[in-house]
């Protein structure tokens, strides 16, 4: 089955900062790049992360997992599950999302650093 992704305000403006980012970087001094590899590497791997969630949340890439931080907006009591964005590199990016509000939809609460 494949769902439909839900993005909080929260998410949204998450999501768009992270774009820009890869987008339009900020100079390094010193260097010269046009584009920073590591911006433009996060931003693949939150549409990669994304795509795979509305593919199958249960995707063994994602490895997602229940996670107890943040609370259910939909339905007090039921998971909010969290999906690796990255892995194996200090403060690795992670996707937070629920079922929900409607059957075939994901809602993405946040992309946070690993907490």
């Amino acid at each position: 089955m494949t769902f439909k992704l839900v993005w909080t305000n929260e998410a949204y403006v998450q999501h768009k900062e992270i774009m820009e980012r890869a987008n339009h970087p900020q100079p390094e001094s010193g260097n010269e790049k046009k584009k920073s590899s590591k911006q433009l590497g996060l931003a693949k791997q939150v549409n990669k992360t994304s795509a795979l969630l509305a593919e199958n949340p249960k995707h063994p890439g994602l490895q997602s997992h229940s996670y107890d931080g943040i609370a259910n907006p939909f339905t007090p009591g039921k998971c909010v599950w969290e999906a690796y964005v990255q892995n194996r590199i200090p403060a690795a990016d992670r996707l937070f999302w629920c079922y929900g509000p409607e059957t075939g939809r994901l809602t993405i609460l946040a992309i946070t650093a690993h907490p």
